[in-house]
């Protein structure tokens, strides 16, 4: 059993937050061996959390959502390249987040539900963007072909524009049990999070750092916090939205949720170098290929390592003040710099 103890982290780490400007599946073999690579032990038997059981649960509940939110009509090509890859796979970390923070302020799932769904939505548009020709140019997403490489270039550049506004769809028309100016921010907190304040800039400052030998640190932070920060932020702050959560409650899940984003994105950069593209269900080394600075780049493996460790047990401490209702989240932040995909 995969067990999480609620400890007192130490704020340590060079990368501050301030320094930012900001249908049932089951998990894969490979998968199970990420998870079960984070087992932690717990001295007293009611702090101990089974992050395995929880993740495995919350994923199943979120896949067979995502089955249901989006049938095939006509035109069929459109909503089957649609679902390819929303329903491809993946830990679902990010709708995880988004429903373990509304419970954390005290929510329910059924009210974040439609949210999560919309989040993994804008999610997969990122992904079938990303892997275009034009941008990263991968033949590979989840192990699986990419959207372009069965549908055409055409067809995948429709599916993730259609996967993005009928994400914010999703939220205005499914959301039940919560008053709609809590709903109308967390939309407009998630479409700044998806444009060009969040996602589309980061991206954006990375196409325009390829190939250059000069990019230097705060511009790796700025193309981080944006690309993979802000929606993983939105995931967190959106859910505490939803749930009525104080302005001062969402600072502190907004500061937990950039660290993790920037301890992901450190993980992610060390796979591109250590993992198989068996492992990372995409191909490895693209980075390199690319001309791309990462963080490995810039500290070498090792202290990257200690970089996103320190990261997440600077996102640990600021969620002291939840307590045990925070356990949920805490162990998704160990988990993350634990991963092999």
């Amino acid at each position: 059993m995969l067990r999480v103890r609620a400890t007192t982290a130490v704020k340590v780490g060079t990368i501050r937050p301030e320094q930012l400007k900001v249908s049932p599946v089951t998990f894969s073999t490979r998968e199970q061996r990420m998870v079960l690579a984070t087992e932690m032990d717990s001295s007293t038997p009611e702090s101990a959390f089974d992050l395995s059981r929880y993740l495995v649960e919350q994923k199943k509940a979120i896949d067979v959502a995502l089955d249901s939110a989006l049938p095939v009509i006509y035109p069929e090509q459109i909503y089957e390249a649609m679902r390819y890859s929303l329903l491809a796979g993946g830990k679902r970390l990010r709708p995880i987040l988004c429903l373990a923070s509304c419970e954390l302020a005290g929510g329910t799932t059924s009210m974040a539900i439609p949210t999560a769904c919309a989040l993994e939505m804008i999610h997969t548009m990122s992904l079938i963007h990303d892997d275009l020709p034009a941008m990263d140019n991968d033949d590979y997403r989840r192990g699986k072909l990419t959207n372009h490489k069965v549908y055409g270039e055409d067809i995948a550049i429709l599916a993730g524009d259609g996967l993005l506004t009928y994400a914010f769809e999703f939220i205005a028309t499914k959301t039940q049990n919560v008053p709609p100016h809590l709903v109308l921010q967390a939309i407009a907190h998630l479409a700044r999070a998806s444009g060009a304040a969040g996602l589309v800039g980061g991206q954006v400052v990375d196409l325009e750092s390829e190939g250059k030998t000069d990019v230097s640190l705060e511009t790796l932070n700025y193309i981080h916090a944006h690309k993979t920060g802000a929606l993983l932020e939105a995931c967190v702050v959106c859910g505490g939205i939803l749930a009525g959560a104080s302005a001062a409650d969402l600072q502190r899940m907004s500061r937990f949720a950039q660290n993790i984003g920037l301890a992901f994105q450190i993980i992610d950069d060390i796979l591109d170098i250590t993992a198989t593209q068996e492992e990372l269900g995409k191909t490895a080394g693209k980075d390199v290929q690319a001309g791309k600075v990462t963080y490995p780049s810039l500290w070498g493996i090792d202290e990257s390592r200690r970089q996103a460790t320190q990261l997440v047990a600077d996102a640990k401490s600021q969620l002291e003040a939840f307590g045990s209702k925070a356990l949920p989240m805490l162990g998704i932040a160990d988990f993350i710099t634990s991963r092999s995909n």
